[in-house]
């Protein structure tokens, strides 16, 4: 669960993304098992701190992340995320988790002209 700090900065940055019409600049969130395919193969380093991290490959891409408190998930700028190759993209989209979500809005979104049946349409309450 996030702090009021954390949730202070998420905020300001939401508002921040709205106000310039730029998503850009918000975080997506991974598995921290994303990193694993890095400290394993030759020609990368993956370096830390307490709370944010770097992904190197030698003579090619950098990619800074934020570190969960409990140190199961990293996030990433998706500005950032855009400037890997696209294999890394793929990479990283396998290891993508969300906050909760409604699964039925999302492939709504996905697929907009489709038909779906989620109940009775009824008063917030």
């Amino acid at each position: 669960m996030p702090d009021r700090d954390d949730d202070a900065l998420i905020k300001v940055l939401t508002r921040r993304a709205l106000s310039r019409e730029d998503a850009t600049i918000l975080h997506l969130h991974f598995e921290v098992a994303v990193l694993q395919r890095y400290r394993e193969a030759n020609g990368f380093s993956v370096i830390r701190t307490n709370t944010v991290g770097r992904v190197k490959k030698q003579g090619g891409w950098t990619l800074d992340f934020g570190i969960s408190p409990d140190e199961d998930t990293v996030h990433a700028v998706f500005a950032d995320l855009l400037h890997l190759p696209e294999s890394e993209r793929d990479h990283w989209a396998q290891h993508a988790v969300s906050l909760p979500s409604s699964a039925t809005f999302i492939s709504m979104r996905m697929t907009p002209n489709a038909c779906f049946d989620d109940g009775e349409v009824r008063a917030w309450e």
